[in-house]
């Protein structure tokens, strides 16, 4: 399952970490050496940089006076250390990239980055127009990544992909702001990233070392001087057999650590691509559980319902596998056929499913009458970008109603939930309160509504419904907003952080629990709906039933 995190460009660490002195002169020389860069930035090499400390460095380096004075248009108020730097910065209009919302702790993305260097400096593309899958040409961050990429400054992470959405480093930040400043004294090709590197940003208190550093240096080493098959030491699978041993020690199903073969299918999920038999699956009281069939999937299609447990994958058993090694047994080329051992509701059948490579729709908007159903199968980056554009043409249309069916959503990202709960509530509504070891907050809304409050609403969930859908699910229901009807949900009461290594792996970590914005709990309990509705064959009772409320209404 998709569960509920912060993607690579999100951070909970709501502390901001700046240098504590202020430059005392407004004008600096255009072109800066490598050191002067260097100071700059002080973010470590392996380490993501937060959008303040780049806006601050990106505004030092270029030699743009600071501005003592000037109002913002953000809600949230700036450090006192960063306010000469972002009022420079919002001068020249360089800070839309980031919205209404500066948030300077957040890790920047290279999208951000780039997109501030050129606004800085007012560029515009030159050559021949180069077209990348996540930045259109006609859009300012388009023409921003077509600046960098003309200049030399950051190269695409492959061909037709520039990798907006990426964190940028300290190393690659340090790169970039010399590049765009004319510096060519670092040559490339310094063995950077060799060094598998967190670029999410973490902040760590004090070393800690291995457990059983000495016993695992001793084996190793006796591993390379004295066994005897040396033909069947691979370092590599080693290292990541060691890293996932100690991940699963914790025993939490949402703690995964993944190799790169498998993030990169984690991050296309994430895209809206998956492949596969198309079920969101999570361990759950130590079995392999369908948390739901994507819709239109080939496991929807075969009879995989929400709940399922999958005990064998062609007749081998999945005991004691880890998630992504059952996950792996269960994926294929498509074309194929898995058999799926099935426990459900105490019996044991086989069904055969025929493995296809599915593109997930987020968002299908559809009419019963003057009523708008707005089915969201997860909260991934379509929902994020597109879903209030959208809503706002449906207000357009008048609905005498609204249902939002989140049915079978297994979740996403925690922005896309808030994007979503704008929606239906005023600027600055509760989505949920975070609560992580180190602190409390209450994320909020902070764009105003698409739809008019006077129009009624009722949201459709069921067992398969989790994590963000829960999200909203809670908002809307403490609120009043919304009549929660359908089954209760499944309980993913959890924050998941993605950490990205250089080497393509990932860590998914558990770094939080979320509350409602009533800080009721969720994780193992679920949200009840107000209105009791059992799913049934044939005809969409729930459905049906939602659609009789707001004719009454």
């Amino acid at each position: 399952m998709k569960d509920f995190f912060r993607s690579s460009r999100m951070t909970y660490s709501r502390s901001v970490r700046f240098l504590s002195a202020l430059f005392l002169f407004l004008v600096l020389p255009l072109q800066m050496s490598a050191a002067t860069v260097a100071e700059t930035l002080k973010t470590a090499d392996d380490t993501a940089v937060s959008r303040g400390e780049f806006i601050r460095s990106a505004v030092t380096v270029l030699g743009i006076p600071l501005k003592a004075e000037g109002t913002l248009p953000y809600k949230r108020p700036v450090a006192k250390t960063l306010l000469p730097y972002v009022r420079a910065a919002n001068d020249l209009s360089a800070l839309t990239t980031f919205g209404k919302d500066l948030a300077p702790a957040r890790s920047i993305t290279r999208g951000e980055a780039v997109e501030l260097l050129v606004a800085l400096q007012k560029l515009s593309p030159s050559g021949v127009e180069l077209r990348f899958s996540d930045a259109s040409s006609d859009s300012a961050l388009g023409k921003a990544v077509q600046v960098a990429v003309e200049r030399n400054w950051i190269a695409p992470i492959r061909r037709g992909l520039f990798g907006v959405d990426r964190v940028l480093t300290g190393r690659e930040a340090r790169l970039l702001l010399r590049k765009a400043t004319g510096d060519t004294t670092l040559e490339q090709g310094t063995g950077e990233l060799k060094i598998p590197s967190v670029i999410v940003r973490v902040k760590m208190k004090e070393k800690v070392g291995l457990p059983k550093d000495d016993v695992l240096r001793a084996v190793w080493q006796l591993l390379n001087e004295k066994y005897l098959y040396t033909d069947k030491i691979d370092a590599s699978d080693a290292g990541y057999r060691a890293v996932e041993s100690l991940v699963q020690s914790l025993k939490d199903p949402y703690t995964v650590f993944l190799r790169p073969q498998p993030a990169q299918e984690f991050q296309n999920q994430i895209n809206s691509e998956i492949s596969g038999i198309g079920a969101q699956v999570e361990y759950h009281d130590n079995a392999l559980t369908v948390v739901s069939p994507i819709t239109g999937s080939p496991a929807e299609k075969a009879g995989v319902r929400g709940g399922d447990r999958i005990l064998e994958v062609d007749g081998k058993t999945l005991a004691g596998l880890t998630l992504v090694e059952a996950v792996n047994k269960i994926r294929g080329p498509k074309g194929t056929t898995v058999t799926l051992r099935i426990l459900r509701d105490g019996s044991e059948f086989d069904l055969k499913v025929e493995r296809d490579t599915i593109k997930v729709p987020e968002i299908h908007i559809s009419w019963q009458g003057s009523v708008a159903v707005v089915k969201l199968t997860q909260f991934g980056q379509t929902t994020d970008r597109e879903l209030r554009s959208l809503m706002l043409d449906v207000q357009k249309q008048d609905p005498k109603g609204i249902i939002l069916d989140v049915r079978n959503n297994p979740g996403g990202l925690l922005h896309a939930a808030e994007i979503v709960v704008s929606n239906f509530l005023p600027v600055g509504s509760g989505v949920a309160n975070i609560v992580s070891k180190d602190e409390e907050y209450l994320e909020v809304t902070t764009d105003g509504p698409t739809i008019n409050e006077t129009v009624p609403m009722v949201m459709l969930v069921n067992k398969g419904s989790a994590s963000a859908s829960e999200i909203v699910a809670g908002a809307l229901q403490d609120a009043g907003r919304a009549v929660i009807l359908g089954e209760t949900t499944f309980g993913k009461g959890t924050v998941q952080q993605v950490l990205e290594f250089s080497d393509g792996s990932n860590l998914k970590l558990t770094i939080a629990e979320w509350l409602t914005p009533k800080r009721r709990k969720i994780n193992g309990i679920g949200i009840t709906p107000d209105v009791a509705v059992a799913p049934s064959e044939g005809r969409d009772e729930q459905l049906l039933r939602a659609i009789d409320l707001l004719r009454y209404k």
